[in-house]
């Protein structure tokens, strides 16, 4: 499998967090795309990134870290990336399917997963 992430900017916060997939991705060997874009990026070229990458065969999943800077547009950016590429599961359908009973989502947003993951081994019940 290969996972891209695209970073826009050089924020601490974002660099760790993107620091932190990258190693995990090593250590399950799948193949990494690491795209880094300039704060400066257009949204226009952002785009076509996430063009490129949709029709990347080694590419199964695309991961564009949050927030992007105030100039580009995250509900577009996050738009472009097709439904089964959408690693993070923030598309409009995906997030559909997790609010509706009976719908199996493509991607589970991770940090909610997390969370209710440490609720059930907390014992909580939900």
């Amino acid at each position: 499998p290969g996972l891209a992430v695209v970073l826009v900017g050089s924020r601490p916060d974002s660099a760790t967090y993107v620091r932190m997939k990258k190693k995990a991705i090593k250590e399950v060997e799948f193949v990494s795309k690491d795209i880094d874009l300039p704060e400066t990026v257009t949204e226009e070229e952002l785009l076509k990134v996430v063009e490129d990458l949709n029709n990347d065969k080694e590419v199964h999943a695309i991961l564009v870290q949050l927030p992007l800077p105030a100039h580009i547009n995250e509900h577009k950016v996050l738009s472009a990336i097709k439904l089964e590429k959408d690693a993070d599961g923030f598309s409009t359908t995906n997030i559909g399917c997790v609010a509706m009973k009976g719908h199996e989502p493509m991607a589970t947003p991770c940090t909610p997963w997390g969370c209710i993951e440490m609720l059930k081994r907390s014992g909580v019940e939900i």
